[in-house]
């Protein structure tokens, strides 16, 4: 498994939702590769930090601030049925 297929799994890898064999090549490579391991590592620090963050302890310039920036992403499109 290269780094960037861990990085694309890595939200499966949290949910528990990884097949038997990607997850025994996921836990292989993080075995060999300590970046990745401090990858995962940040990814764990975010989500524990991210849970504890409320909607008003967010200043109300940086709220609008990230509405703003968040506004001109692209939606994911449905497909004409």
């Amino acid at each position: 498994m290269s780094c960037r297929e861990l990085v694309e799994l890595v939200t499966e890898y949290f949910d528990d939702a990884l097949p038997p064999g990607e997850r025994a090549a996921f836990e292989r490579h993080l075995g060999e590769c300590d970046p990745c391991v401090d990858y995962l590592d940040e990814m764990r620090t975010t989500i524990r930090l991210t849970g504890s963050l409320r909607e008003e302890s967010v200043p109300a310039a940086a709220r609008d601030e990230l509405l703003a920036a968040f506004r001109g992403w692209p939606r994911e499109k449905t497909p004409p049925v």
